[in-house]
């Protein structure tokens, strides 16, 4: 595929991967991989981590509502339908317990999304407990023994490579993706698909922070309650976070890689596009919207989206909920969890309204 054909012709966005969703919406798992992984990639330049690149994404919804406004609407009005797609900040209330908070996250280093708003910041700063979804991003000596206790779960360990995986087409495509980048293949080659994407689908700008020691929003919610001396829980383990990966169809992430790696600078519209939503609130725009860009799918393909849909947010939002109970019932818990998993019919704050509690929008 050239850079030339990743443009639609119908609509002229960029052809995004499934992996894509999860890269920059669901889970703090790809920069704590980025953290916990860094060293592995030897090959990175130095001085292109070093370097403070600038954003330069442009959001694709501006350029569809001027060039293709009827697939615009089409997207908005599916967005519109989703019970919840509209906010990032809950008050969960339930009688005899004072009121606990849900903040959905986007798990990125912009400062404009650091600035949390400021109802959130403050129910953060008076919360009793701070839950996000793993609290093993706290210590990455844990989090790194974990990942030594699983290798299959990173790792080629069965003797293979990416390279016995993938045609040579692809492979060449991959080779000089990772150049680009400043990685060599012959380096990577044991990481399973869904770790290297993790690295691979960060913008400049977005690894260039990382580099440089900034927080993503999780993570600088979970220091800012150590610092003001809170508890921090997790819902998740960071091994729990990999199965889901692992669970699914090991083609999907290796296509997924591919694309990914395809993409080249796009990748910083894609980036800016999620982040304008994000701050805009609409989180129910980001599924529909991503789907329409995707590349055309197959009944296969199709399968697999319902897969990743199933298996990286709905499943996990039941996980989710279960665990967040001990904390609502005490009251004042201030939750962060990535924005994906809060809208929907199976999103959490549907989950929680059916568990009793009552879940109002913060303007």
């Amino acid at each position: 595929m050239t850079a030339q054909r990743i443009l639609s012709l119908r609509t002229r966005w960029p052809r995004l991967s499934l992996e894509q969703v999860l890269q920059f919406i669901v889970g703090a798992l790809p920069l704590l991989m980025l953290t916990v992984l860094l060293a592995t990639l030897v090959s990175i330049s130095t001085a292109k981590a070093a370097d403070e690149a600038a954003c330069k994404g442009s959001n694709l919804l501006e350029s569809m509502a001027k060039e293709n406004p009827a697939l615009l609407a089409e997207i908005q009005a599916e967005a519109d339908a989703i019970p919840n797609g509209r906010g990032i900040f809950w008050k969960i209330e339930k009688d005899g317990v004072k009121p606990s908070w849900l903040l959905g996250t986007m798990h990125v280093t912009d400062p404009r999304v650091l600035k949390m708003p400021e109802g959130a910041r403050l129910a953060a700063a008076d919360a009793d407990v701070v839950v996000i979804e793993s609290d093993e991003i706290l210590d990455e000596n844990k989090a790194g023994s974990a990942l030594l206790m699983h290798p299959e779960l990173t790792m080629f360990t069965d003797g293979t490579s990416i390279k016995d995986h993938l045609d040579s087409a692809s492979l060449t495509k991959l080779d000089e993706g990772l150049k680009q980048r400043g990685l060599s293949l012959a380096v990577v080659a044991k990481m399973k698909p869904w770790i290297l994407a993790s690295f691979v689908a960060l913008p400049a700008c977005e690894l260039s922070r990382k580099a440089g020691g900034a927080s993503f929003l999780d993570m600088q919610i979970a220091k800012d309650a150590v610092a003001a001396g809170k508890p921090v829980a997790g819902l998740e383990t960071l091994v729990e976070q990999l199965e889901a990966m692992a669970d699914l169809p090991i083609d999907f992430h290796f296509k997924a890689l591919v694309e990914t790696i395809t993409l080249g600078d796009k990748m910083e519209d894609v980036m800016e596009t999620m982040t304008e939503l994000y701050l805009s609130g609409d989180i129910g725009m980001t599924m529909p919207l991503l789907k329409t860009v995707a590349p055309s799918t197959t009944e296969g393909d199709e399968s697999a989206y319902a897969a990743f849909e199933s298996r990286i947010i709905s499943d996990r939002n039941l996980v989710m909920a279960k665990g967040s109970t001990q904390h609502l019932e005490k009251g004042n818990a201030f939750i962060a969890v990535g924005a994906l998993h809060l809208p929907g019919e199976q999103g959490l704050v549907e989950l929680l309204r059916r568990q009793g509690y009552r879940l109002s929008r913060v303007e």
